[in-house]
């Protein structure tokens, strides 16, 4: 936001630099990106002077240029080449000089001694718009005949210098959204540091109502969305260009001058924050202003010529038959003060923030006036505001205010109560402040003190301050204008021991997983936690009905909170193979979200509400690519497989020790769950459904795994702690069985039985190869599995060997029906 320096000053007495204000801001909160001096004129008119046209000649070379000399005060006459058709001598006109800059807007361009037409030139005689002054283009600039050649532009035009103060607001901070804001902040810093400093802003006593003849009433139907709308006439009014003085403000700060009525409302938003809409009187058909919403599609024409299509959840001003503006957003075309206009009705309103937000985004429309609505303007200078404003449109454009003040105010906004303890300002700010110090802190913050005690302060904090509703606020607020670099650092260190506790130990793990996955080619990801509620509807695992929803969500895209780590990751890969990077392995540590209406409680409005901690895992693409040694090679689920494997193995886990069953889950075609013997879920990976990768447009397969790291390591809890042994020095067994198999029993199946038969010798099981077709009865399969056996105190024999492959095959025929081949 630009805040004119010369503008400040109006509102408070200062003797600080440009500078040193823009440090002073910084230093309370209004961080000030830049200091930049300006004039009310781009480039300040530099270079250019006020000159005599001595001759005129017809170019020889051209039917419609002239050849000038002109006087520019220096002692010898100046040959320069002229285009306009009303160039003559005598003529007191405004020239560039060689070396001069003009502006076009952004753009810009030197003026340089040429030739033209094989006529030497050395500067440009001006009109109005190449110098900035006016708009007209249709020749020269001719001044009076008193003026003085040599005179510089700068001063027959009186261009004032200024500074500009790039003051960037924060989203809590629209209290600061003005110049009166600034002040007001300013002013605060400057009492707090010993300054002779007041506040003050122009007076609105002498406004009066002039007549009653344009009476036009004020209804407000919704007053949810309007809490407060005032509006006033003035009748009579001429509708044309603004004095310099207001055009000179607005341009200082980056606007363009439109019409005297429309720069006041401009003017008024800068100077206090309030906007302000100023409507032709004579357009509002059936003489009154209601404040209403309308139906879901009407059409509405806005001011920029788009017709859109009206939510019913829009707030609208309208007439008794038309919409005439979007209240707080944008105006109508068909509504708005013109030149033509004689008769205005000023609007000044407080509009909830949260539907001021909600239709700008619903339209993609950003104004200077819902900037500041939906972050919350003064509910209490509304008609301060509008006063100032009937009162310059009648200084300014002429008129009579012909109507009383209408202000639909039905429940006033009250100050926000807060207690304010002494002891808790010196116990978060890190140093006993003087209570007098307090109380003048909050009172030149315009904090009302409504009660005093040795402990502390009762204070009514102003509804514009939409930040400040809590102690810790207040407190803050008197840190930053006390001065952070106020409190010393201290001179001893206090500090307490503690012991590491079960998220230590969490945080410990995720470092090591996180390295490991790093190590194995894997890329970490941070995904918002907020998503697209969309995703869920219609999943039986995650029920679209357990999805934590947003009340005032920024978009569609972002109304809820995620209840998987699945779809950021696949947007992220989306976003990627976009962009020509398909191989791609992900991981991501974060929280999901869950909404359990059953367990509602209105005595713990968090009951329904769980937070649980995950680790998923994507991989797509190619697992080799572009190798000269190596042909290319896609990635596949057995990959993933190997990476949760690997996980579970370095967190201390023995596979054989966990269940690995089949799993039937909508987000995968295929998956595998592992569970602990207890029955705990502790992760699920698999391939991801078509239907899912559809939402993404994502062509190749992509597998994912999910682990739910709060069971994970509860289960981890319950290990035994990680010995180490010396290495058997007796040799391992390999023995090798053919099974004959359905083909829907799955390896993970045989590998089960194996270890329950054998849970003392056998120390692996592994499939080396897998066959369907010839020779095979039909809907049968062959597996190839390797079994090794290892005792560690003796050698094994021929006998034992033989003993433990018997029962190995006998349980294998009699639950799964595998025969040998």
């Amino acid at each position: 936001m630009n805040i004119s320096y010369n503008w400040l000053k109006e509102y408070v007495n200062l003797d600080l630099s440009p500078q040193e204000v823009s440090a002073a801001l910084t230093s309370i909160g209004l961080e000030t990106g830049g200091v930049e001096e300006v004039q009310t004129i781009k480039g300040g008119l530099e270079g250019i002077v006020i000159g005599e046209v001595l001759t005129c000649e017809e170019h020889p070379n051209s039917d419609h240029l002239h050849i000038t000399t002109v006087n520019l005060g220096n002692g010898e006459p100046t040959q320069i080449v002229c285009g306009a058709p009303n160039v003559a001598a005598g003529q007191k006109v405004v020239v560039a000089t060689n070396g001069t800059t003009l502006y076009n807007g952004e753009e810009s361009f030197k003026i340089k001694k040429s030739k033209i037409r094989g006529v030497e030139s050395n500067g440009m005689i001006c009109a109005e718009d190449e110098i900035g002054i006016g708009t007209a283009h249709d020749g020269i600039i001719v001044l009076p005949a008193d003026a003085v050649p040599g005179t510089l532009a700068k001063d027959y035009y009186n261009i004032k210098s200024d500074y500009i103060l790039e003051v960037d607001i924060t989203p809590n901070r629209a209290d600061g959204s003005s110049h009166y804001g600034v002040a007001r902040d300013l002013y605060a810093y400057l009492i707090q540091n010993g300054y002779k400093a007041t506040l003050q802003k122009p007076s609105v006593d002498a406004f009066k109502v002039d007549n009653n003849d344009l009476d036009i009433p004020v209804i407000v139907e919704n007053t949810e969305a309007c809490p407060r709308y005032a509006g006033v006439t003035v009748k009579g009014v001429t509708v044309k260009e603004s004095p310099e003085w207001l055009q000179d403000k607005l341009r200082i700060i980056g606007l363009r001058p439109i019409n005297n009525v429309v720069d006041i409302t401009n003017y008024i938003l800068h100077a206090f924050g309030q906007p302000l809409h100023c409507f032709d009187a004579d357009k509002i058909a059936g003489n009154a202003v209601v404040v209403e919403t309308l139906p879901e599609g009407t059409p509405f024409v806005t001011l920029d010529g788009v017709e859109r299509k009206l939510s019913d959840r829009d707030l609208m001003i309208c007439s008794r038959e038309k919409p005439m503006c979007i209240a707080g957003v944008f105006g109508g075309l068909e509504s708005g003060a013109t030149e033509q206009t004689t008769n205005v009705f000023i609007e000044s309103a407080y509009f909830h923030p949260t539907w001021v937000r909600k239709t700008a985004r619903r339209h993609g429309l950003n104004t200077d006036a819902s900037f500041r609505f939906e972050r919350g303007v003064d509910p209490n200078i509304t008609i301060y505001c509008l006063k100032l404003a009937a009162m310059m449109v009648k200084e300014i454009a002429g008129g009579t205010i012909s109507s009383d003040i209408k202000d639909v105010y039905e429940k006033p906004i009250q100050d926000f109560v807060v207690e304010l303890s002494y002891n808790k300002v010196n116990s978060l700010i890190g140093k006993e402040i003087p209570v007098e110090t307090v109380k003048s802190i909050v009172s030149t913050l315009e904090m009302k003190i409504t009660n005093e005690t040795s402990e502390g302060l009762t204070l009514a904090v102003p509804p514009y301050r939409v930040d400040v509703q809590r102690d810790v606020d207040v407190i803050e607020d008197i840190l930053r204008i006390y001065g952070y670099n106020n409190v010393e650092i201290p001179t001893t260190l206090n500090s307490s021991l503690t012991t590491k506790g079960d998220e230590d130990a969490s945080h410990k793990l995720q470092n090591l997983i996180s390295e490991q996955l790093v190590g194995c080619g894997f890329s970490e990801i941070m995904n918002n936690s907020l998503t697209r509620a969309a995703y869920y509807e219609g999943l039986e695992i995650f029920p679209a009905e357990n999805t934590v929803m947003l009340l005032n969500p920024l978009s569609t895209d972002l109304n809820g909170m995620r209840q998987s780590l699945l779809f950021g990751g696949l947007e992220s890969i989306a976003h990627n193979v976009n962009r020509k990077n398909a191989d791609i392995k992900f991981f991501e540590f974060g929280n999901c979200y869950y909404f359990n209406k059953e367990k509602k409680n209105p005595d713990n409005s968090l009951a329904a509400y769980k937070e649980v901690y995950h680790l998923g895992m994507w991989i797509t693409g190619k697992k080799v690519a572009n190798s000269w040694a190596h042909a290319d090679e896609d990635t596949s689920v057995y990959e993933l497989k190997a990476y949760v494997e690997n996980i579970f193995v370095r967190l201390g886990f023995e596979m054989r020790n966990l269940v690995v069953g089949n799993l039937t889950d909508d987000i995968y075609s295929a998956a595998l769950s592992v569970n602990t013997k207890g029955g705990k879920r502790l992760a699920t990976f698999g391939i991801v459904s078509k239907k899912m990768r559809k939402l993404f447009d994502l062509d190749n397969e992509v597998y994912y795994a999910d682990f739910d790291w709060k069971e994970l390591m509860k289960a981890k809890r319950s290990l035994k702690e990680t010995t180490y042994k010396e290495l058997s020095k007796f040799p391992a067994v390999k023995r090798d069985l053919a099974l004959l198999l359905d083909k829907n029993v799955q390896f993970a199946e045989i590998e089960k039985i194996a270890y329950e038969t054998e849970k003392k010798l056998l120390r692996s099981v592994e499939l080396f190869d897998v066959y369907e077709g010839k020779n095979l009865e039909a809907g049968k399969k062959s597996y190839a599995v390797s079994f090794t056996l290892q005792d560690e105190t003796q050698t094994l024999t021929d006998k034992v060997i033989d003993k433990i492959m018997t029962k190995l095959i006998k349980n294998l025929e009699d639950k799964l029906g595998a025969k040998l081949r």
